[in-house]
């Protein structure tokens, strides 16, 4: 709980106290009068001012000066100008506060305060102009140090505040881009999780089905149909535990390699049916192409055969890949008739494709072919990969 600024700290009380010692004990290490009705009150008086010192440095200065002033020409002491108000010369000069400049005041007040000690000084004093000077010049030289510690503190304190808002703004600015990073890796996660267990689930019920049908009158087509069910359940656990392997341990490669382009053609085989002839054209060297590039590709056309399957009622779908000119472009087009009704709102699938492709600086487009009225769904992704040739 902060202190509220009129309430003095222990160490203004502490200030206090040992300014109004210091000014007894200066005065009489000089040679004054210790009065009770002269360096008593003063010395209490320059104490009592310094416990408001943090709220009104500049008025607790020009008090104190007052204060000064009017016990040495009223003749109750007789020894000192600046040194018995250091403290109050040193708080004002020390305060770092906006729209407070302190240290052009404490050099005013200060000079200000020598002077006059000067013109009083020098006519009303018992010693001669050489003895008042080299008083005078003395209280100077303090003041000058004085202030210039007092300066030093506070640039200090300036030093100390700027280095911990810049470690606390670096300290929120990694906050951040570790929040950021760990968003874009739950998005990663969902999208390999939605993918994969997605289109598993598509194509182990679809060989169901097939195996279901053709059970009694082709038992070879039915066992065809589980093998490769039992095929994409095994990719499938190997992509999961892969997923699983990089949550455990970030950073590290999963244990077996990611789905790419060269897989294509068995992900092909397993989304081909009786119902559903898909092909697959490739050019250029699936082998050359970027890992991460690899995989969206894999990871589009998984998603897009796989919306093929549970909602087009298409009987042929065609996969495109073509690798060259500084760039990977694939297209996935069915022959499903279109639903009646206006057209549906994207879901995950094709939002996350988007996000993939974007991602790697790519573009992807999904919907009717033509002029968006016929039958049929085309996705078309291009991938640009800078310096890759054919």
């Amino acid at each position: 709980m902060d202190r509220p600024a009129w309430r003095p700290a222990p160490t203004d009380w502490l200030l206090a106290a040992v300014t109004a010692v210091a000014v007894l004990a200066g005065t009489a290490r000089l040679g004054g009068r210790l009065d009770l009705a002269g360096a008593l009150p003063l010395a209490l008086w320059l104490g009592l001012l310094l416990l408001g010192r943090r709220r009104w440095p500049l008025t607790v200065l020009l008090l104190s000066v007052q204060a000064v002033i009017v016990f040495r020409t009223s003749g109750l002491t007789d020894t000192g100008w600046v040194w018995p108000v250091s403290v109050a010369y040193a708080a004002l000069a020390a305060d770092d506060r906006p729209g407070r400049p302190g240290l052009p005041w404490a050099v005013g007040v200060g000079l200000t305060e020598l002077a006059f000690a000067a013109a009083w000084e020098v006519p009303t004093s018992g010693t001669g102009p050489r003895e008042a000077l080299a008083s005078l010049g003395a209280e100077a030289l303090w003041l000058a140090l004085l202030l210039a510690a007092a300066t030093a503190h506070r640039d200090r304190l300036r030093w100390r505040a700027e280095r911990e808002a810049r470690l606390f703004k670096e300290a929120r600015a990694r906050d951040l881009e570790a929040g950021r990073r760990i968003a874009e890796a739950r998005l990663d996660i969902a999208r390999e999780l939605h993918d994969v267990v997605g289109h598993t689930l598509t194509v182990v019920g679809l060989q169901l089905r097939v195996a279901a049908e053709s059970l009694d009158d082709s038992p070879a087509e039915a066992r065809a149909a589980l093998a490769t069910a039992q095929e994409v359940r095994t990719a499938a656990v190997r992509d999961l535990r892969a997923l699983v392997h990089v949550l455990r341990a970030p950073g590290e490669d999963p244990r077996e390699p990611a789905a790419g382009v060269p897989e294509l053609a068995a992900l092909v085989d397993r989304t081909r049916t009786a119902g559903l002839d898909v092909r697959l054209e490739t050019t250029g060297d699936p082998a050359a192409v970027p890992a991460p590039v690899s995989l969206a590709v894999h990871r589009v056309v998984q998603e897009a055969l796989t919306n093929t399957v549970r909602h087009a009622g298409a009987s042929r779908a065609d996969v495109a890949v073509r690798i060259g000119d500084g760039r990977v472009e694939v297209t996935v087009a069915d022959d499903g008739p279109a639903p009646p009704g206006p057209p549906a709102a994207p879901g995950h699938g094709i939002r996350g494709m988007t996000e993939r492709v974007h991602a790697l600086g790519g573009e992807l487009t999904a919907g009717r072919p033509g002029d968006g009225g016929g039958d049929g769904w085309l996705v078309r992704a291009v991938v640009p990969v800078p310096g890759f040739g054919p």
